[in-house]
């Protein structure tokens, strides 16, 4: 990462040019730039130890690169500073009381509920776009300058770069939260080989407040700051890639891809704003669809319908675990709830559909059906 960038470095690390930084981000969508800098010792210990206790799973990528996420300028040699991006994603037609709305899906059970963030288009895409033409703004002025963006793209400790570059402060449930703003945003980097003034961090507003660790649906939040990524209901029906555990099965209840309780719990996310920009506006098909007739998507249906959207990631044999899973969790409750002559009918509809896969020629899909046939 060569520097070579013309103007006076009194300029260039100056308080000026981050204020015409954040005014440049501002027009491309970003809500807010924070800059930090490249020494994150602070982090070593809890990565050293969470990686160590297995808590990451499947994510081998978590582990892959060492120390590299806590330390930005041995991932990319020549970085001196951070700049980290904020991009709010709550849809533009979301409503007042979105929090109340979202947990009354939990209570449809054969109503499949998408994360708030995946029903949009894939915010690695947006980010990454609008992140380069930022990248591009600035050069505009300052000349070429060596840089790589990010954004849940690398090993990078995304959060705590955050953290110490002033966008929040970590959050009980181990994301970042913001006064202005809650949770419900994206993050992103820009590694560059230039000094910029650090912003100052935020302090901690969580107080006593442990209503995300209660709520969590798998107890996947061990304690403040402390999640066990294997038990995360994100984790399991994103990251993970085999069959989910047994025991958990039953508490993943509706959710097919992801899991914003947590989030909708946080006093702070009544502040959460929406997002300035039509790509994450929730795509038709997905929200407050049926669990038979996702379940019914073959893999050419499936793809098109996920064209362009973070769902598209865990593939088609993931997207059946998952639907069965939820199916099964409607049947069992609708069971416990029989003699209602309308939900009987709608469990025939769910055992046609789950039977209509039982010789799946995937493996984990037949296994995930039988679960949730065998009742």
């Amino acid at each position: 990462m060569p520097n070579s960038h013309s103007l006076p470095d009194a300029f260039i690390h100056s308080a000026q040019w981050v204020s015409q930084i954040q005014a440049l981000a501002r027009k491309l969508g970003f809500s807010q730039i924070g800059v930090a800098g490249v020494d994150l010792p602070s982090a070593e210990p809890g990565l050293t130890d969470w990686l160590a206790r297995g808590f990451h799973g499947d994510m081998a990528y978590m582990a892959a690169h060492g120390l590299k996420r806590a330390r930005p300028a041995e991932l990319v040699p020549g970085t001196v500073s951070v700049i980290t991006v904020r991009m709010d994603y709550l849809p533009a037609a979301t409503s007042p009381g979105w929090q109340a709305l979202e947990f009354d899906r939990l209570q449809r059970p054969a109503e499949a509920i998408v994360s708030v963030y995946a029903r949009g288009r894939d915010y690695h895409k947006v980010m990454r776009g609008r992140l380069q033409q930022l990248v591009d703004a600035m050069a505009l002025t300052l000349g070429p300058f060596g840089h790589r963006v990010f954004t849940d793209s690398a090993p990078v400790l995304e959060a705590e770069l955050a953290v110490q570059s002033g966008q929040g402060w970590r959050g009980k449930h181990t994301l970042v939260l913001n006064r202005e703003a809650g949770s419900m945003f994206f993050l992103g980097e820009i590694y560059v080989d230039f000094a910029l003034p650090p912003s100052a961090p935020l302090t901690d507003h969580c107080g006593s407040c442990s209503a995300c660790i209660d709520i969590c649906p798998t107890q996947a939040i061990l304690s403040a700051g402390l999640l066990d990524a294997r038990r995360c209901i994100s984790y399991l029906t994103i990251e993970h890639q085999g069959s989910i555990p047994l025991e958990l099965r039953p508490l993943i209840g509706n959710r097919i891809y992801g899991c914003d309780d947590c989030q909708l719990i946080c006093p702070w996310n009544k502040f959460a704003q929406r997002s300035a920009l039509p790509d994450f506006d929730e795509r038709a098909g997905l929200t407050g669809q049926q669990l038979t007739t996702l379940f019914g998507w073959d893999e050419a249906e499936f793809l098109r319908c996920t064209e362009g959207s973070p769902i598209r990631r865990i593939g088609h044999e993931r997207w059946l675990r998952n639907v069965a899973v939820a199916l099964g969790n409607a049947l069992r409750i609708s069971v416990a709830n029989a003699g209602n002559a309308l939900r009987m009918a709608d469990d025939l509809q769910i055992v046609a559909s789950l039977r209509s896969r039982a010789d799946h020629p995937s493996a984990l899909v037949r296994e995930h059906v039988s679960w949730a046939l065998n009742i």
